[in-house]
């Protein structure tokens, strides 16, 4: 039989694996590929676990947006931290199985075939294949020379298809963060124009050298029509407990309800247990944990700086990424192979973030301790002035 053309033929496919792949034919290869962090849950959230166990109601299915439980501690945490108070009949949470998933729910909620959603490049790939999934067409628009927004190029690419814009900061794969004045601009665009605003906050917690993170959703009058995204799997250490949520106007409610409830029924209970219980970890938790993340990017920063003669490194303030545009004309994903093969270490090709205009690298420095670290990017920059300069 011959193969039926479906929608996802125009899905790019995820790079991730792809790399995988080539780091686990190369044993020995170090990576400053994958997104993730390095520690483990808080133990709050692990001693929250015989709870869940004790009660035999749990392994039945629970309400579509969340446990009782879980979205009460997220309401403090959202007034407490990310300024967004929540209000009765106006808007509210409902925890996902992942970031990912709260912005597929946006998606499917806000949009028909056809539609659109801008987003900035260079994107997270996983947005633009939901996008794509949808039946929808992403927009793209370049950041700045320094991967801020361009408001007014972001405004001047709507059109009457035009369901949302969506922004993501602190950066994923640049690391930057954007100003609460770009945000704003953004954010009354879409007011004026009768859109929606997606804010994916999944680094909220990563930030540097007294840049401080803010969520549009805070801003006076804008709870109407802002979409905020949020993420365990970063700061927690929670990447496969599979569990974010969002905060959306109640008018969207019935909506994202009906796409979780046919893709997930609900999101898994016992994750959503540990969850609240990471919620009520010790404040060190997260501190020292992303002080020493901190570190360990002070170390990059400064070896991707001996660079500056085969390479374009941007300072980033958020996060755990750089991305660097390396001065060649070998392809990208060619480059990251070699890096691979011949130097053993692993970065992720820019590509994949929608950016063709030259050759790209994604370095991720969240997963690792500080002297593995010096090793991986002291290889990488000896990889890339052997391979460029040869």
């Amino acid at each position: 039989m011959e193969p039926l053309i479906s929608r996802m033929q125009a899905v790019q496919s995820p790079i991730i694996p792809v790399v995988g792949e080539l780091i686990r034919n190369n044993p020995g290869t170090i990576s400053l590929g994958q997104g993730v962090v390095s520690y483990s849950p808080p133990p709050e959230a692990i001693e929250l676990l015989p709870k869940f166990l004790s009660d035999s109601n749990n392994h039945l299915y629970q309400p579509v947006e969340g446990i009782p439980l879980l979205l009460t501690a997220l309401k403090a945490k959202l007034e407490a931290i990310n300024s967004i108070e929540i209000i009765n009949g106006e808007n509210n949470i409902v925890v996902t199985s992942g970031g990912n998933m709260a912005f597929m729910n946006a998606v499917l909620a806000i949009t028909s075939v056809g539609d659109e959603i801008i987003i900035n490049t260079p994107y997270y790939f996983n947005h633009e294949m939901a996008i794509v999934m949808a039946g929808c067409r992403p927009v793209l628009v370049k950041t700045d020379e320094n991967y801020q927004l361009r408001p007014h190029a972001i405004a001047r690419a709507i059109t009457p298809k035009t369901r949302a814009v969506l922004t993501v900061s602190p950066n994923n794969p640049t690391g930057v963060v954007y100003s609460e004045d770009a945000l704003r601009q953004v954010n009354q665009i879409c007011r004026e124009r009768g859109i929606y605003h997606i804010s994916d906050e999944a680094y909220e917690y990563f930030t540097y050298n007294g840049v401080k993170h803010v969520s549009p959703a805070a801003f006076v009058g804008s709870r109407d029509y802002t979409i905020s995204l949020y993420s365990f799997s970063k700061a927690y250490g929670f990447a496969s407990w599979r569990i974010g949520y969002m905060v959306i106007p109640e008018h969207l409610l019935v909506a994202v309800k009906k796409v979780q409830d046919t893709i997930l029924i609900c999101p898994p209970v016992v994750s959503q247990y540990a969850a609240f219980g990471a919620l009520q970890a010790k404040e060190d938790f997260l501190k020292n944990h992303i002080e020493a993340i901190a570190k360990v990017r002070e170390v990059v920063f400064s070896s991707l700086n001996r660079l500056q003669d085969i390479c374009t490194i941007i300072p980033a303030d958020g996060a755990f990424y750089f991305f660097v545009k390396v001065h060649t004309d070998i392809n990208d994903f060619e480059l990251t192979k070699r890096l691979i093969q011949e130097h053993q270490v692993a970065v992720i090709p820019g590509h994949t973030f929608g950016m063709d205009d030259g050759c790209y690298l994604r370095v991720a420095c969240g997963a690792l301790q500080q002297d593995t670290a010096s090793e991986g990017i002291e290889r990488l920059v000896k990889g890339l002035q052997s391979i460029i300069t040869t």
